[in-house]
């Protein structure tokens, strides 16, 4: 990024889209401007993209910054596509490009990792830094405009009194995934997420009478491969054997660490800190959860590994060092796997591990969020399309799409991670 002064021209150099352009010469350039170089959109820096995917891709780095970054530039684009087609006034088309920048500033420390152990929603707390006057991000859109904070929260909970431009943050085709796709493809190095942003960009529109975005006929082709892009990056990256292995590791050191503190054991804390609220299962507070970050979380496991509690101290060692639990396929019933998991906790604990925490199961079920699904009770998860040319109508996409009809079942898949050293048991076991 070059920038001499705050009332200049800056260019965000992009590995996705090249040069991302923010002109704070003007009112509204210096409001995104303010924006980024607010402490909480700072701290989007220290937040891995992909979470724990750098145990399987040594090149996914990236972090939710430069993909808020992104999703801001597709808005902006997209933005002044339709504005020069349908009646958009300005405080809509900046409510917009607002939420693009800030739809992620909620997320956690190791994105969705932190969520599920704490069981929180980084959705509610991207909201509360909103409207909250005590962050910078509010002080910098209420100087802007009075109802611009509120505006940019109901767009990102879909409440927006405009539905069709609140679709463009957060829908089955929205440019946050417009944007993840390529950039998570790009940076892991895995193909399956590259699809035909330009011809979307160019295709997409507004249904005025139904308040919906829908894509022009000539842009269906397009959205087929958007669609099986998702689906692929799902299966082969978002779902890596690998990276559901670390997190795995993850989870049960961070579980141990809890349960080691509420017992009174050897857990190193920072007094007052975020950490210490995670281990006494305090919810975090606004303010603590916009402190934390992956960092923070690193430097605990680290002080972890010389804790006098030997699974704790073993969990830390095997993350730091990337000795991660093996991830094996189960490809059976329940019935048969029920059987199955009793007799690896057994050879488990035979090896001096307590299966509570080197035994994990884990699964992929279908979500919407990873898949496009036509069953849904939310029509904003639906994506529409003009079918035909001559007397066009608009139409959910399975009706006229055979290749998204072949994606409707979905994945689904059972693992069960342990340590690496236990694999030859536990799949001769499986082969009995």
């Amino acid at each position: 990024m070059q920038a001499s002064d705050r009332g200049s021209e800056r260019y965000y150099r992009d590995a996705v889209h090249n040069i991302i352009r923010v002109d704070a010469r003007t009112a509204e350039g210096r409001l995104f401007a303010d924006l980024i170089d607010t402490p909480e959109f700072q701290r989007l820096r220290r937040i891995r993209q992909l979470g724990l995917a750098y145990f399987a891709y040594q090149s996914a780095e990236h972090s939710r910054f430069t993909h808020s970054l992104g999703a801001f530039n597709l808005a902006t684009r997209v933005m002044a596509k339709l504005s020069a087609i349908h009646p958009i006034s300005d405080e809509e088309r900046i409510a917009v490009r607002a939420a693009a920048l800030l739809h992620d500033i909620g997320h956690g420390a190791f994105s969705h990792v932190i969520e599920s152990i704490l069981g929180f929603h980084h959705e509610n707390y991207s909201v509360a830094a909103i409207c909250e006057p005590r962050t910078d991000i509010n002080r910098v859109l209420t100087a802007f405009s009075p109802t611009l904070s509120d505006d940019v929260a109901a767009i990102i909970k879909g409440t927006y009194r405009r539905r069709a431009l609140a679709q463009l943050v957060s829908s089955q085709l929205d440019v946050d995934r417009m944007d993840y796709l390529l950039r998570d493809s790009l940076m892991t190095g895995a193909k399956y997420g590259v699809y035909d942003l330009e011809w979307i960009v160019k295709s997409i529109d507004i249904d005025e009478e139904n308040d919906r975005i829908f894509v022009a006929a000539p842009g269906i082709a397009a959205v087929e491969d958007y669609l099986q892009a998702r689906y692929y990056m799902f299966r082969q990256v978002y779902f890596h054997r690998t990276l559901r292995a670390a997190e795995s590791v993850l989870k049960s050191l961070l579980h141990r660490a809890i349960a080691v503190y509420s017992e009174g054991g050897d857990v190193w804390h920072i007094a007052g800190s975020a950490l210490e609220n995670i281990l006494q299962g305090r919810p975090l507070s606004l303010e603590m959860h916009l402190e934390l970050d992956d960092t923070d979380v690193l430097f605990h496991i680290k002080q972890w590994r010389a804790s006098a509690d030997t699974i704790l101290s073993d969990l830390s060692k095997r993350f730091i060092e990337r000795k991660i639990f093996k991830a094996f396929d189960l490809d059976m019933d329940d019935a048969d796997k029920a059987v199955f998991l009793d007799q690896a906790r057994n050879i488990v604990e035979a090896h001096g591990f307590d299966p509570e925490y080197y035994l994990v199961e884990d699964s992929a079920k279908h979500a919407d969020y990873y898949f496009y699904a036509r069953d849904t009770h939310d029509v904003k998860n639906l994506i529409f399309v003009e079918h035909g040319y001559s007397r066009p109508k608009i139409r959910e996409i399975s009706e006229v799409s055979a290749a998204v009809r072949g994606l409707q079942e979905g994945y689904r898949a059972q693992r069960v991670c342990f340590p690496a050293e236990l694999r030859s048991e536990i799949e001769a076991l499986y082969r009995q």
